[in-house]
């Protein structure tokens, strides 16, 4: 029993968000590691599987990287193959949407891809949309391990 200045709750409470720290800062080391343009996306990534347990962390990831992957996709090709452009915008959010539909994608899936596919589309820059895309799956994908892993070798105390 944890006696002192901290209760068991507080103590459980200091220990999270250590291991949210150390996961963090493990992210984005291995995102610049990797010369990732945007390293940033990588501990934002763990951040938001860190907030869960192993259990419900999997099942996050997994819906994480499957919108990743379909909004780095449909936005790659939507930058790569039209002029882009406000309507194009929305068609690609809409045919996100139709997509994780017939593909029986959740939407937290649809969320993820639709957001991946707004920073590909609408945020400027000098890279290709391929490579901006490629960039992307690459850092949220870097977070989400790193994420998985701290939660598996450092999971959290039972209540």
């Amino acid at each position: 029993m944890i006696t002192g200045i901290f209760s068991r709750e507080m103590w459980q409470h200091v220990m999270h968000a250590l291991k949210t720290a150390v996961a963090s800062v493990a992210s984005l080391l291995a995102a610049r590691l990797l010369r990732l343009p945007e390293a940033y996306w990588a501990p934002i990534t763990t951040l938001v599987i860190l907030q869960s347990s192993l259990g419900a962390a999997l099942p996050v990831s997994a819906q994480r990287f499957a919108g990743t992957v379909l909004g780095a996709a449909v936005g790659a090709a939507a930058m790569t193959y039209t002029s882009g452009g406000l309507h194009v915008f929305g068609l690609a959010v809409f045919v996100i949407g139709m997509l994780c539909t017939l593909l029986r994608l959740e939407k937290n899936a649809y969320r993820f891809a639709s957001i991946t596919a707004a920073i590909i589309m609408l945020v400027p820059r000098v890279s290709s949309a391929s490579v901006i895309a490629l960039h992307r799956f690459i850092e949220v994908s870097v977070g989400i391990a790193v994420g998985l892993v701290v939660t598996f070798l450092w999971p959290e105390p039972d209540p």
